[in-house]
């Protein structure tokens, strides 16, 4: 985002460093509330499944698609948000996800076919949510470093607590209202993420101006000649646009290099391209080339057949065993409250150091795979409640850590991480897409609810498998094929690196 550009938000925040903190809290705050009114009713919409099957008739698979549809428009428009992002601001977007947010909801309460649900919630809806989750959480992992895992985490639990409150809440007040009514309700309240994206001010990150010695200098400038004499070519500064060559009249002996091209340098907020220099792309599609990341997309790919459609089914599948509707309901919000802690608990460990966060990622995916797989064995309420606790902290640990995780050295960094939320969120519009309609299509075929729950198994496997192959394509399939390359920089980097210093200035004093 442009200077001119930021005029539609604010002025921007500027720090010396990441500030951890600051005007971070306020962004806290907003992704708290996005979460909310995003996540929070997109897992809450199960309460609505039997009323939309007796309004139109209509079966479980084709009921299941509107969230389908809602989830595959939110995954697959990642890519489109991050470029309006990088372009318009983050506020701004967020600002026209809250609108198309509630204009979707509000049109959904007058649908007289499925159909109507399948544009209004999925496509409307859908493109509103993206708009509004993936630009906050982006920004967010910007505004924190060390506190990064603990403060996502927190931030992360609106949705769980938005599923403890809008299950029984919902429930209660379809019984007075109609559940069209409560609908519409639902979509006003969700007009609330307007005034979140009006939090989210951009950030600058400038380095502070530190003096240089002239030693350090004037080692400077002899390895800038050391190479021009070696190549016989010029260096041309890209900050300052100042050519550098061997030439006597082209090295002062007092230049002031790097003093303002270091802020721009680390100022993501620019003007516009120097002359000579490129535009740096909206959308980074170089990190598909990364294989860790690829790995991490699939992982992704695979574990979100599991995330969406267990909070769908499990009043359904309560109803099913003899369980009265409201302590279905019941079960359903204290899945959300053991997703909460599952989320905090996350946290605090990740924020440890030193950690290998993925390896604790990887954890908490096997065991939350068993919890899926328990499902199929519960018959009663308290062993359908324990399997929903359960699966609800693990569902905390590995929901909530997911996508902040993008920015740890180990998968792509925070330098690329805007881009590679859009793509990694991207790559799981298919499995979005797919994985509550396939979960509907067991159930109709068997008659048997808890079936549902085995297709989200069989993905969360497969992801488990995926990110355990993270870590070693980062370290060490990625290298065989740079094996020969990094080996001359290093050469090169040590040969520059073992040269005294008298060496140079004898040999800058001879030219």
């Amino acid at each position: 985002m442009t200077q001119t550009d930021s005029k539609l938000c604010s002025r921007a925040n500027v720090y010396t460093q990441v500030p951890d903190g600051g005007w971070g809290w306020a962004v806290a705050v907003s992704f708290f509330l996005v979460e909310v009114f995003t996540y929070g009713i997109i897992k809450s919409f199960g309460v609505f499944f039997n009323d939309l099957m007796d309004s139109f008739d209509e079966s479980n698979s084709r009921i299941s698609w509107i969230v389908s549809i809602c989830v595959f428009v939110l995954t697959f428009t990642a890519p489109i948000t991050t470029v309006l992002s990088n372009r318009f601001g983050h506020r701004l977007v967020v600002i026209v996800g809250g609108v198309l947010v509630t204009t979707g909801m509000v049109l959904a309460s007058f649908s007289q076919a499925v159909y109507h649900m399948y544009i209004t919630v999925g496509v409307i809806s859908g493109l509103g949510y993206c708009f509004s989750f993936l630009p906050t959480v982006t920004i967010l992992s910007q505004y924190f470093d060390k506190r990064r895992s603990m403060v996502t985490a927190i931030a992360s639990t609106g949705e769980c607590f938005a599923v403890f409150a809008f299950a029984p809440a919902i429930t209660a007040l379809k019984d007075c209202i109609g559940w069209r009514n409560s609908l519409l309700l639902v979509g006003l309240m969700q007009l609330n993420i307007v005034v979140c994206g009006l939090l989210l001010k951009p950030l600058v990150i400038r380095a502070p101006s530190s003096p240089r010695t002239p030693a350090q200098e004037n080692r400077r400038e002899a390895q800038y000649m050391l190479e021009n004499e070696k190549t016989r070519t010029s260096i041309d500064s890209i900050d300052s646009g100042v050519e550098l060559t061997t030439s006597p009249k082209n090295v002062p002996s007092h230049a002031a290099v790097d003093t303002e091209p270091k802020d721009l340098q680390q100022n993501p907020v620019t003007a516009g391209p120097l002359p000579g220099e490129r535009r740096a792309p909206l959308l980074d599609f170089s990190i598909l080339k990364d294989q860790a990341f690829i790995c991490y997309s699939l992982f992704g790919l695979f574990a979100t057949l599991g995330f969406f459609a267990p909070p769908l089914y499990i009043i359904p599948l309560g109803i099913s065993l003899g369980i009265e509707r409201d302590r279905a309901a019941v079960i359903l919000s204290t899945m959300a409250i053991a997703e909460v802690f599952g989320r905090i608990g996350a946290g605090m460990v990740l924020n440890r150091e030193p950690i290998r966060k993925i390896y604790i990622e990887l954890v908490c995916v096997i065991l939350l795979t068993v919890s899926l797989f328990a499902f199929t064995f519960a018959t009663e309420f308290w062993g359908l409640m324990s399997c929903s606790i359960f699966f609800g902290c693990m569902l905390g640990t590995v929901g909530g850590t997911h996508i902040p995780l993008l920015a740890e050295d180990d998968v792509v960094g925070i330098e690329r991480m805007s881009s590679a939320a859009g793509v990694y969120v991207f790559i799981q519009s298919i499995s979005g897409l797919a994985g509550p309609p396939l979960a509907g299509l067991l159930v109709d075929q068997s008659k048997i609810y808890s079936r549902a729950f085995y297709s989200c198994a069989a993905g969360m496997s497969v992801a488990a498998v995926c990110l355990a192959l993270v870590r070693p394509c980062k370290r060490g399939l990625c290298q065989r094929h740079h094996s020969g390359e990094t080996k001359t920089e290093c050469r090169h980097g040590k040969a520059l690196q073992d040269i005294p210093e008298d060496f140079l200035e004898m040999d800058l004093g001879k030219k």
